[in-house]
Protein backbone atom coordinates (compact mmCIF):
# COMPACT_ATOMS: atom_id res chain seq x y z
CA UNK A 1 0.00 0.00 0.00
CA UNK A 2 1.25 3.50 -0.90
CA UNK A 3 2.31 6.05 1.46
CA UNK A 4 0.34 8.98 2.14
CA UNK A 5 0.51 12.03 -0.23
CA UNK A 6 2.35 14.92 0.24
CA UNK A 7 0.39 17.73 1.80
CA UNK A 8 0.48 20.72 -1.23
CA UNK A 9 2.64 23.81 -0.76
CA UNK A 10 1.71 27.16 -0.41
CA UNK A 11 2.26 28.04 -4.01
CA UNK A 12 -0.08 24.64 -4.95
CA UNK A 13 -2.91 26.48 -3.47
CA UNK A 14 -2.74 29.66 -4.91
CA UNK A 15 -2.29 28.94 -8.21
CA UNK A 16 -5.41 26.30 -8.40
CA UNK A 17 -7.06 28.77 -6.12
CA UNK A 18 -6.70 31.63 -8.60
CA UNK A 19 -7.25 29.18 -11.67
CA UNK A 20 -10.94 28.30 -10.22
CA UNK A 21 -11.77 31.74 -9.86
CA UNK A 22 -10.17 33.31 -12.89
CA UNK A 23 -11.72 30.19 -15.28
CA UNK A 24 -14.42 30.02 -13.47
CA UNK A 25 -15.23 33.81 -14.11
CA UNK A 26 -14.16 33.86 -17.63
CA UNK A 27 -16.24 30.52 -19.09
CA UNK A 28 -19.30 32.31 -16.90
CA UNK A 29 -18.83 35.72 -19.29
CA UNK A 30 -18.13 33.83 -22.33
CA UNK A 31 -20.97 31.77 -22.35
CA UNK A 32 -23.27 34.25 -21.00
CA UNK A 33 -25.58 31.48 -19.44
CA UNK A 34 -28.09 31.74 -16.69
CA UNK A 35 -29.40 28.26 -16.40
CA UNK A 36 -28.58 26.57 -13.15
CA UNK A 37 -27.31 23.53 -14.35
CA UNK A 38 -24.56 25.25 -17.01
CA UNK A 39 -23.71 27.11 -14.51
CA UNK A 40 -22.97 23.54 -12.37
CA UNK A 41 -20.89 22.31 -15.61
CA UNK A 42 -18.68 25.17 -15.57
CA UNK A 43 -18.11 25.04 -11.89
CA UNK A 44 -17.19 21.50 -12.24
CA UNK A 45 -14.88 22.33 -14.89
CA UNK A 46 -13.07 25.03 -13.36
CA UNK A 47 -12.70 22.94 -10.05
CA UNK A 48 -11.08 19.92 -12.48
CA UNK A 49 -8.54 22.66 -14.20
CA UNK A 50 -7.87 24.13 -10.88
CA UNK A 51 -6.91 20.81 -9.40
CA UNK A 52 -4.88 19.96 -12.49
CA UNK A 53 -3.04 23.23 -12.24
CA UNK A 54 -2.56 22.47 -8.39
CA UNK A 55 -0.47 18.87 -9.33
CA UNK A 56 1.21 20.52 -11.93
CA UNK A 57 2.88 23.26 -9.81
CA UNK A 58 6.49 21.46 -9.89
CA UNK A 59 7.23 21.04 -5.93
CA UNK A 60 10.55 22.18 -4.20
CA UNK A 61 13.25 20.20 -4.37
CA UNK A 62 14.56 19.01 -1.03
CA UNK A 63 18.10 20.96 -0.34
CA UNK A 64 21.20 18.89 -0.94
CA UNK A 65 23.75 18.41 1.66
CA UNK A 66 26.59 21.00 1.46
CA UNK A 67 29.70 20.11 -0.55
CA UNK A 68 32.31 18.99 1.49
CA UNK A 69 35.63 20.13 0.36
CA UNK A 70 37.98 17.47 -1.76
CA UNK A 71 40.83 17.63 1.37
CA UNK A 72 38.58 16.26 3.48
CA UNK A 73 37.41 13.71 1.32
CA UNK A 74 41.10 12.95 0.66
CA UNK A 75 41.93 12.79 4.42
CA UNK A 76 39.15 10.13 4.66
CA UNK A 77 40.95 7.92 2.37
CA UNK A 78 44.52 8.11 2.85
CA UNK A 79 46.41 7.58 6.13
CA UNK A 80 47.87 9.85 7.47
CA UNK A 81 51.38 9.36 7.63
CA UNK A 82 53.33 9.64 11.46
Amino acid sequence: MPGPLPRPTVAQLVYGACTVVFSTLAMLLLSQTGSGPAIAVIAVAALALGVLVAMTVPAPKASAPAARPASAERSEREPVAP
